[in-house]
């Protein structure tokens, strides 16, 4: 799971959040779903895992 699987989570956690943006009179904003969280979720699995396979820098 590379550079895909982000890209491919971000594109359906957009999807998923977007709305009109026509909030006028104080309409209020609708909480992310479900399925939204859980694509961030995944995608934080994914780079932290990404992150820690990387070798520490060499001083």
């Amino acid at each position: 799971m590379g550079k895909a699987a982000i890209n491919l989570a971000i594109t359906v956690a957009a999807a998923l959040a977007a709305s009109p943006a026509l909030a006028s009179g104080g309409v209020p904003i609708p909480e992310p779903t479900d399925l939204t969280l859980l694509a961030l979720g995944v995608a934080g699995v994914i780079i932290g895992r990404r992150g820690a396979k990387r070798p520490p820098p060499q001083d």
